[in-house]
């Protein structure tokens, strides 16, 4: 299988370099073909302009764009791996979206309807957060992050969500916590 991992963190020693270090080598264990497309090693900019904007409803893109769609049309299987801040995704993560997931790749409108146009691709988001889940769910910010994330960008292009992993407190985890989180990892992506 084809499997495109998108991950945003600037810290190559962080818990979420290590979360997708147990993704790449789970996946190239069992002989996947991985392309890991690292946001921050790629310098990627993160910001919509107006030629973005006035390209994407005349079907045009910039290079590093394009680039971006050709992989996403590659895989079959999309892997988000980054930390929730300020209860959202990082600005990075938040602008390869607006730019690579522009209107006629990721989405259109057919006599008004919406339609994802990212259908038949598999997807996996894995989350790290400081707050506990308890915290979030009291306050509804857990139903708030599927329902901005999963619903409104994910689904709304088509894409068809495996899994999603909200590992809670991750700012301090003990090392057996950490070995729960990637045996559950590599038990989700055994394909």
């Amino acid at each position: 299988m084809k499997h495109l991992i998108i991950y945003a963190h600037p810290n190559a020693g962080s818990l979420n370099c290590h979360l997708k270090q147990t993704v790449v080598e789970t996946l190239k264990q069992q002989k996947h073909e991985v392309v890991i497309r690292d946001l921050y090693n790629l310098n990627f900019n993160p910001i919509l302009s107006l030629k973005d904007i006035s390209g994407q409803r005349m079907g045009e893109v910039s290079q590093d764009v394009k680039k971006e769609q050709e992989y996403i049309t590659w895989a079959e299987h999309i892997t988000f791996i980054y930390p929730i801040w300020w209860t959202g995704m990082p600005a990075i993560m938040k602008g390869y979206i607006d730019r690579v997931f522009s209107y006629g790749f990721a989405y259109s409108y057919d006599a008004g309807i919406q339609k994802g146009l990212l259908k038949g691709k598999q997807t996996t988001i894995i989350n790290t957060h400081g707050k506990s889940q308890a915290e979030y769910e009291s306050i509804g910010m857990d139903k708030a992050l599927f329902l901005t994330s999963d619903t409104g960008v994910f689904e709304y292009c088509g894409l068809e969500i495996e899994q999603h992993f909200f590992f809670d407190q991750a700012d301090r985890p003990s090392p057996e916590r950490i070995q729960e989180w990637m045996e559950m990892l590599i038990a989700s992506y055994q394909i």
